[in-house]
């Protein structure tokens, strides 16, 4: 790892200052020799928080964070099934900014925007500018969740709801808190491995607070995401009440190993989060080079049932257009 500290900035300022130079983050990790095999999208830029880097191996070339997010010459080929709207989600917004899905739950999108561009994202093509909720729009998603009784939840995201400011985030979850038929508020974030200091105290005193029970799905696919510091952030929400859950994408050349696996689920453990979904990758355009066939997959589960209690097993599944739920990946006829 590297061998020096972050300064303790705010958590706005990190952000800003997250690299966006892909010449800058190979000088950093002395990996120079990797230019010809990367390349400078004009779409889906390179950003990572410096906070993360730290986390990853000078002079590693297979780093399992680096490979997460260093732009790759193998995005640009076209592989037939690999698609800008894998889960046809452009087809599921009745109202600006919301997706409804899943029968109890909607989706907010409240901001297009990451503190990190995660190259296997499968909203990476998604038109944001078409679906940010405005504020005539916010009044219509009141309204359309109050028409609809069925609804309990609302999961925000994004981009990632965390990168908002605690003036914008407090304002959605002030609204949110009003209607009566809602139990449930869920964010799913990466803030709190990117930048850990997202978690500051002003935002888990308002969380503590809520009505509404506040779940926060982390996205970490790898157990070196979790280092001391983050880990002390993680054990802070829990304490505030939030019941932290994590979801990881299954990725070729990154956690595609028993060992990582276990690793994870111990290292999330230790933090205070509870293993919750192991994704097959989203079919989505540019990331085909992280994909595994699903007999691998299934292979990779069945070790992990023999390595770890069952309460650190994920539960390995896809993500499928038009399907109202989460399609859990038989594995006794995928083998």
């Amino acid at each position: 790892m590297i061998n020096h500290l972050i300064t303790q900035k705010n958590w706005q300022t990190q952000l800003s200052e997250a690299i966006t130079s892909v010449d800058e983050l190979l000088s950093i990790l002395q990996l120079e020799s990797l230019r010809a095999e990367v390349y400078v999208p004009k779409h889906f830029e390179l950003r990572v928080p410096r906070d993360f880097v730290t986390k990853m191996t000078i002079g590693d070339r297979n780093d399992p964070l680096l490979k997460q997010v260093l732009p790759d010459q193998r995005e640009q080929i076209k592989v037939t099934g690999y698609v800008a709207d894998p889960l046809s989600e452009n087809t599921q917004n009745p109202v600006k900014g919301m997706l409804h899905k899943y029968q109890s739950r909607v989706l907010l999108t409240i901001t297009g925007a990451c503190a990190i561009h995660c190259r296997y994202c499968f909203r990476q093509h998604f038109d944001y500018s078409a679906n940010m909720p405005t504020a005539d729009a916010k009044e219509n998603i009141i309204n359309y969740i109050t028409a609809h009784p069925e609804i309990n939840e609302v999961i925000l995201s994004g981009g990632d709801p965390l990168n908002v400011t605690n003036r914008r985030l407090f304002a959605w979850l002030d609204t949110l808190e009003a209607i009566p038929q809602l139990t449930t508020v869920r964010l799913h974030t990466r803030l709190p491995l990117v930048i850990p200091a997202r978690l500051d105290e002003a935002l888990l005193d308002r969380l503590s607070q809520s009505r509404c029970h506040i779940v926060m799905v982390i996205h970490c696919n790898h157990a070196n995401e979790i280092d001391v510091m983050t880990a002390q952030y993680l054990q802070r929400a829990r304490v505030a009440g939030v019941t932290l859950l994590n979801q990881a994408v299954l990725l070729k050349g990154v956690n595609d190993s028993v060992e990582a696996q276990t690793q994870l689920s111990q290292r999330l453990f230790a933090s205070g989060v509870l293993p919750y979904y192991l994704h097959v990758l989203d079919k989505v355009a540019g990331a085909a080079h992280f994909d595994h066939e699903v007999r691998s997959a299934v292979a990779l589960y069945w070790s992990l049932l023999a390595a770890l209690p069952g309460y650190l097993v994920p539960k390995l599944v896809r993500e499928l257009p038009n399907r109202p739920f989460k399609v859990p990946i038989d594995i006794y006829s995928d083998t």
